[in-house]
Order: C-alpha cells, then structure tokens, then sequence
C-alpha cells in the first residue's frame, strides 16, 4: 500500500468533483482566475497571441471539448455577406468551413448572437434549428457576444460532448471573459491604427520632402524681368507644381501645374509632368506640341479620371513674349501699370483626360511695367469658415495694390491678404503664385 504525507491513498475521487475540474471550483476562485487571466492579457498587443491565451486557460474555468473565438470582419457593400473570420479555434476537426463559416448575420447560432447581441445556451443542439453542425459529437452549446462600444464585434463559442453541459453561472464567468477580450481587441485595433497612421504620415512626410526637392531650387534669372514663385503647401501631399528651365540665354521655360486629387497619387502625377515636359523643352518642342505628346502619354498611363490642368509657356526677353498653352488651368493674370487688369482666357482641356487632343498656342505681349501672374485654385478658391472665396476679382486687386513691390514680396503680399480673408494661416489646398514682372 502506497501512503501520502503519512495517509494512506484514497480512492480516486469521482470525474466530476476533480479539484481540477472547473465544476469543483468556487464561484470566488473563479473571479480570482479571471482576474489573473485579465492581468495576464492585459499586457499584450499581439491579438493572436492574447486570443491564444484565453483559450488556453479558459478550460480551467468553464468545461469545453470544442471552442472557437470568432471576429466579425464589417465590409463595404456589395461584399462577400459571410462576416465571421475565426481567429482561433480548440477541438475541431480544421477545414475551410471553420476558418471562415459559411454564415450570415442571423443564421446559425454564430449569426443569431452576431445580430441579436445576446447570449445561447442550448441544452440539446440536435433540438435547436439554429444549429450548424460543425461537429458530430457536439450535444450542447454556449454562446456570447464579444461587444465593444454596443456593437457585437465577435462571438465567443464553447461546445461540449455531454447534454445540458453550460449552467447560467458558466454563462456570467463567459460573459465576464468576453467584455475583457472586447477591450484588449479594441485596444490593439486601436493600437494597429496608430501604427498604421504613424507609417502613413512617414511616407507622406517622404513624399512631401521628394515632391519640394522637385521644385526649383532658386528664381529665375532673365534680363528685363524680375520673376519669382512659391508654393504654399498645407499639411498634405498635394498636386500643386511649378518649374522653370533654361532654354537659351534670352528664353526660359515655364509651367504651372495642379493635378486632380491630393496625396500621393497627385505628386507622382506632377513628378510624371516635370520629367515629360523638361524633356520636350529639351528637344526644343513648343508648347502646344509639348502638351499634345505629354496629355497622350498620360491618357494612356493613368485611370480614368485623373487629369492635370496646366500652363506651359516660353518667355522670351529679346521679343519680350510668353507664347504658352492652356491645359485647362486658370487664366493667366495681365496687369497694366494703371491699376486695369485682365485675365488671358485662351485654353484647351486638361491633360490626361481624352485621348489624341491637339492644343493650340497663344501670345501675349509684355509691355514695361506689366506683371503677369500665373496661380493655382488654392489662392483663389481659399474660403471662409462660412464658404465665401476669395475669387478672382479680390485676387486682382490684391496683386494692383502691390505691384510697386519686388516679385518676391509681391507673392508674401498677395499670401497675406488671403490669409487676412480667410483668418487662417493656412490654406485648405496648396497654393501656387507665378510672379513675372516686366521692367
């Protein structure tokens, strides 16, 4: 005869007063579990991984032969309707049907508890018509909602071998362990977008950087001009551009651009122009045949619409003329030393948005003291909190009350007076100012 301790040893105690058996355990020793567990789960931000433990210990608190946790994955309409995604499972039989069941909102117990938000326990699953049989041996079940901010986000599944298996106390000790597991999935959801937000903001703050390291690095330089520009830009990677290039001595060429869209897509849009235009300048094409091959080839490389409203010109000191065309950008600004003003409306369509589109070319003749000014929608379309814009009139004006001024200042004076008008610093989209005035 063996002994223990100096006692002689027992009969094995029946199966279902175990010590270890979670029936055995005191309602207080299983709070006393739960709130381990919670602290224990609490410390991650790897959902698998949390998941993972909870199953892992919640046999020691309820009974189960198959278990299964499973995550509602909301889509846009139109999409697959089958929602629940298992993130992890105990007991089956793997297969394609558990990993994503086949079941919509309100079929099944899964989709009842999904749409209704409210617990299962079924005694006797071979009575209940909601059942899925997922296992063959299955004979009872207890479900929970996992609930986060009074949306059902997942379901919390056990299944037993035995009928009549899951008690209402079992029930309260599941739904204890799923409000927990709705916040630990919340706080890495949240988690996971703070990492997601941090790694976008990288790549525009990137994209930002390579899209200004685009634009020229100084004013140009030309007899009988003073020129110069700037780009206001906002917080987002926008499609606002401009350049200059050197042609001969007396000629530079010019472009201002602002591709549709903002982020991203918009400066690979503009980073597309600068190279196609700077080698037509190259190659000695005129503006409007410039465009023509430039619309053509972005027609055929991009989707649909997307396009790029632009001017390109070529101003030449000795003849004192910008001869230019109009992709669909807005008109040039023409200031006469008298205060009278006029906006150049010659223009064709955008670039990019129709296939074989031939543009034609204009002239305009700088005479002593004239300023031109090329500019993009986010000066004149700046507005209000109450959605007034600033316009085309006001703009005008602006720029005759500071025509005196150097091109330089001309452009922080004409900035000035938008921000006055809006009473923010900033500008909703970026801004683009041309400044050319002729000595």
């Amino acid at each position: 005869m063996m002994y223990t301790f100096g006692l002689p040893n027992t009969p094995p105690m029946p199966e279902d007063t175990r010590p270890n058996d979670p029936q055995a355990l005191s309602t207080v020793d299983k709070l006393r579990m739960l709130l381990d567990i919670t602290k224990t789960i609490s410390r991650s931000l790897d959902l698998d991984e949390v998941l993972n433990l909870v199953m892992d210990t919640l046999g020691s608190l309820v009974p189960y032969d198959a278990a299964g946790i499973y995550l509602i994955e909301f889509g846009s309409e139109g999409e697959s309707p089958y929602v629940f995604k298992s993130k992890v499972i105990r007991g089956y039989q793997i297969s394609f049907e558990l990993i994503e069941p086949r079941l919509k909102m309100g079929e099944g117990f899964l989709g009842t508890v999904a749409q209704t938000g409210k617990p299962i326990i079924s005694p006797d699953v071979s009575k209940d018509k909601r059942y899925f049989a997922a296992r063959e041996r299955t004979r009872s079940e207890m479900l929970a909602p996992i609930i986060s901010n009074d949306r059902v986000i997942g379901v919390f599944d056990l299944e037993s071998d035995h009928e009549n298996a899951y008690r209402d106390d079992d029930l309260a000790i599941l739904q204890l362990l799923t409000s927990q597991v709705a916040i630990i999935i919340e706080k890495v959801r949240l988690h996971e977008e703070v990492v997601e937000k941090k790694r976008i903001e990288a790549q525009l703050d990137i994209a930002r950087q390579v899209q200004l390291e685009l634009l020229p690095s100084a004013d140009p330089v030309l007899e009988g001009f003073d020129i110069s520009a700037y780009v206001f830009p906002t917080e987002e990677v926008s499609g606002d551009y401009y350049d200059w290039v050197r042609m001969f001595d007396d000629q530079i060429g010019i472009v201002v651009a602002d591709a549709v869209g903002k982020g991203i897509p918009a400066a690979l849009l503009m980073a597309f122009l600068r190279a196609s235009l700077r080698s037509s300048a190259q190659i000695g094409y005129a503006p409007h045949i410039a465009f023509s091959k430039v619309s053509n080839l972005l027609y055929d490389s991009i989707d649909e619409n997307k396009f790029i409203t632009a001017i390109y010109g070529i101003l030449d000191s000795t003849n004192r003329t910008f001869v230019f065309s109009n992709a669909g950008h807005n008109p040039p600004l023409l200031v006469n030393p008298g205060g009278e003003y006029r906006y150049v409306e010659y223009g064709d369509v955008p670039l990019g948005m129709f296939d074989d589109i031939h543009y034609h070319q204009h002239f305009i003749r700088l005479e002593p003291g004239q300023v031109m000014v090329l500019y993009t929608d986010g000066i004149t379309e700046a507005s209000t909190e109450s959605g007034e814009e600033y316009g085309l009139d006001r703009f005008a004006k602006r720029v005759i009350d500071g025509i005196h001024l150097p091109a330089r200042k001309l452009i922080d004076f004409v900035r000035s007076g938008v921000s006055d008008f809006t009473e923010r610093k900033q500008l909703d989209d970026d801004g683009t100012i041309f400044v050319i005035k002729a000595a």
